[in-house]
């Protein structure tokens, strides 16, 4: 079954999504994520196209955070023109409180990352903690 994952944000990242076309030059790029879960994983697909994801990604995870880091470089020249692309982009996003951060996988084809991440089966239940009366019964 696959169900998608809505991530609740501010006001202002949106306004800044819907704006990012026009004014890509006035602030830092970043990377679209999508995510969604399918089989028993939170997967996170990341457009990156135009990297050697051997050389230019590096994903890391910590206190449930997953963060995607790539560097984009890229020269063309001919006979009268040198044109470069390049740039640094990162990413973070906080894993559904379920993640099995010692299960994840990470695959990387036609300018597409995805990583997914094992979902435990139930949340971890609650202790209840019993209130004792003094004199120890309780």
């Amino acid at each position: 079954m696959n169900a998608i994952v809505r991530r609740e944000r501010g006001l202002f990242p949106e306004i800044f999504d819907l704006l990012e076309a026009p004014f890509s030059g006035l602030r830092p790029s970043t990377i679209r994520f999508e995510d969604y879960v399918k089989n028993g994983r939170y997967v996170l697909r990341a457009e990156l196209p135009g990297i050697d994801p051997d050389k230019d990604v590096e994903i890391s995870l910590a206190a449930g955070i997953l963060t995607i880091h790539a560097e984009r470089r890229h020269e063309e020249k001919d006979a009268h023109r040198t044109e470069f692309r390049y740039g640094a982009f990162t990413r973070s996003i906080a894993l559904p409180p379920n993640a099995d951060e010692k299960d994840v996988k990470a695959t990387y084809d036609q300018g597409i990352l995805e990583v997914s991440v094992k979902l435990a089966d139930k949340k971890q239940a609650g202790t209840r903690i019993l209130v004792q009366k003094p004199g120890g019964k309780g």
